[in-house]
């Protein structure tokens, strides 16, 4: 039985899939549609299994704010040429949408809702048979607050959400602290939240490099002491100079506007 052109835009339209991959599934479904979109859907799950061990180190990172709610995900691929590709970054979109319209808790949760009658999970699997690639949605974060803002980086590929205590704070003030994130890269608010771990790692770090330089022993753990408080005014975001204004720190910025940020999240692909 010939197969048409209207039924491969159909099935195309239905499923993404390129024209040549829609003409053989419906070629060898004998022009059964809903047997051909299995046939797509079933070489995406085998792209997905044999690519499963590679890297998928490209992508779109997209992240939105509203109403107390901000979230932040990346879809992730094996090449910037399918990360830029306007259906990819759509499926993308559409996934964040989701987010935001049913705020799951858990990536689990978010990969089991459902666009159109099919869940977000395999829908991913879907996107591998239409592009090639390994294709996975394995970050998404939320933060709620008061205020709640984000930042998309130019080029889709590092995103900030940021929640702070306080109801309507200012959007250029939100948006500085966004942007401040993604410029830092800060690993806490406050010296408090710093885990302890990191700490003990660099005081050993400041330790080393003074007995290197031949210090006296009896001085080390002051030197160490030192570097940490340096390594703090550089990596917790309170601390830092703001890359707006380099007279003042964060938390001096935001006690002048009085805000409080509460808490963050920051995802980039093959970005610091």
């Amino acid at each position: 039985m010939a197969v048409t052109l209207q039924e491969i835009t159909k099935l195309r339209t239905m499923t993404g899939a390129g024209l040549m991959d829609c003409k053989n599934a419906l070629i060898e479904a004998n022009n059964d549609l809903e047997k051909a979109i299995e046939i797509i859907r079933k070489k995406g799950q085998a792209i997905a299994a044999k690519r499963s061990g590679r890297e998928a180190s490209e992508g779109c990172v997209l992240a939105a704010a509203k109403d107390g709610f901000a979230a932040v995900l990346a879809l992730k691929c094996e090449t910037d040429f399918v990360a830029k590709n306007a259906d990819f970054m759509a499926l993308t979109q559409s996934i964040l949408n989701m987010a935001m319209d049913k705020k799951p808790a858990t990536l689990e949760e978010l990969k089991a809702l459902s666009i159109n009658g099919r869940t977000i999970a395999d829908l991913v699997v879907d996107e591998s048979a239409i592009t090639g690639e390994k294709v996975e949605l394995d970050e998404y974060y939320f933060v709620k607050g008061g205020t709640t803002a984000a930042y998309i980086h130019q080029g889709n590929k590092l995103a900030t959400i940021v929640a702070f205590k306080e109801e309507n704070v200012d959007y250029q003030v939100a948006r500085d602290i966004a942007m401040q994130i993604a410029a830092m890269n800060p690993i806490a608010i406050d010296r408090a939240s710093v885990p302890a771990h990191i700490i003990e790692t660099e005081l050993e770090i400041g330790r080393e490099k003074a007995r290197e330089e031949g210090k006296p022993e009896n001085i080390i753990d002051k030197i160490a002491e030192g570097r940490l408080n340096k390594f703090f005014q550089e990596s917790v975001l309170l601390e830092q100079t703001s890359v707006k204004d380099n007279k003042i720190t964060i938390g001096e910025y935001l006690k002048a506007n009085n805000a409080t940020i509460i808490d963050f999240k920051r995802v980039s692909l093959n970005l610091e």
